[in-house]
């Protein structure tokens, strides 16, 4: 008896990086950090708390980002 085939998966769901990040660089440009500089830490942390809804979600993506970068590495 064959094992059963596996089912393929969604473009959407292998790529969700890519389509998650829908305005590459706007996070940057709020945080007034010119292109070539990294974005601290506390920025990051900073930007979590703000008041609009949108940087609170771009600046919880990079961190999330952030840690997957760092876990790829080891």
């Amino acid at each position: 008896m064959k094992p059963p085939a596996k089912r393929k998966r969604k473009s959407s769901k292998k790529r969700w990086i890519q389509e998650a990040i829908e305005r590459p660089g706007a996070l940057r440009r709020k945080l007034k950090v010119p292109p070539g500089k990294k974005i601290t830490a506390a920025q990051l942390r900073k930007a979590s708390k703000s008041k609009n809804p949108r940087t609170r979600r771009q600046a919880n993506l990079a961190k999330t980002l952030k840690k997957i970068s760092r876990k790829r590495r080891s």
